[in-house]
């Protein structure tokens, strides 16, 4: 059940900071984007850390909220997820991202394939950071009932983030599937609505505290 947030004077930023391997994680990641924008007074940026340079990490210093997407790879987030987690040391040691919102997505190909894992890495990364990690939200759809379909919202039954799957013999074009993208779209949504909050939050304060 979503929660009114009251209309602020600042909108809110949400930014998707993700791998893609194969295109699979990168489609999940325009359904993240898309399900954030289509919250009224939040813009949603996409950017793809394969290339983790000056101008990416000050673009996610601006951002309300970071939502975190790395493919599944052996067990955990991939090399490339890893290495830009690595150039954010410099943000860490002063804490810049700090009181900022989390989340975080994965896919792979096996209907398991230890995605909870990678999720929990990616939790890890944030509260490294010192950022306040938002879960899915969604109870499990899917085969979790009889009534269940494949295309249910949460079909893989995850809390700590947004899960797809992705038959390793299929194209980006054909996965993930819609319902996995729809939960993706539902993630993005609900980490808006909670960075708006956020900002709504903060400007409040700021009116009643006196600087």
């Amino acid at each position: 059940m979503s929660v009114p947030v009251p209309a602020v004077s600042a909108p809110a930023t949400v930014a998707v900071a993700y791998h893609s391997g194969y295109g699979h994680t990168a489609r999940q990641a325009e359904a993240v984007a898309a399900g954030a924008a289509s919250v009224e007074g939040v813009t949603a940026l996409r950017h793809d850390v394969s290339d983790p340079d000056d101008a990416l990490l000050a673009s996610l210093d601006t951002a309300d909220a970071v939502i975190f997407g790395s493919p599944t790879y052996m067990g955990s987030t991939s090399a490339v997820f890893q290495r830009f987690a690595e150039a954010t040391a410099s943000r860490w040691q002063e804490q810049r991202w700090s009181g900022k919102l989390a989340a975080g997505f994965t896919n792979s190909a096996g209907v398991n394939g230890n995605k909870d894992n990678t999720l929990m890495a990616l939790a890890v990364f944030a509260a490294q950071h010192g950022m306040t990690w938002v879960p899915l939200g969604l109870l499990p759809g899917g085969e979790y009932s009889a009534a269940g379909t494949p295309d249910d919202l949460n079909r893989l039954a995850g809390f700590t983030g947004a899960m797809a799957q992705s038959p390793s013999d299929a194209g980006p074009e054909d996965a993930p599937r819609p319902g996995d993208l729809r939960t993706a779209e539902h993630l993005g949504a609900r980490v808006a609505r909670a960075a708006l909050t956020l900002v709504h939050g903060r400007a409040a304060l700021a009116e009643r505290v006196p600087a």
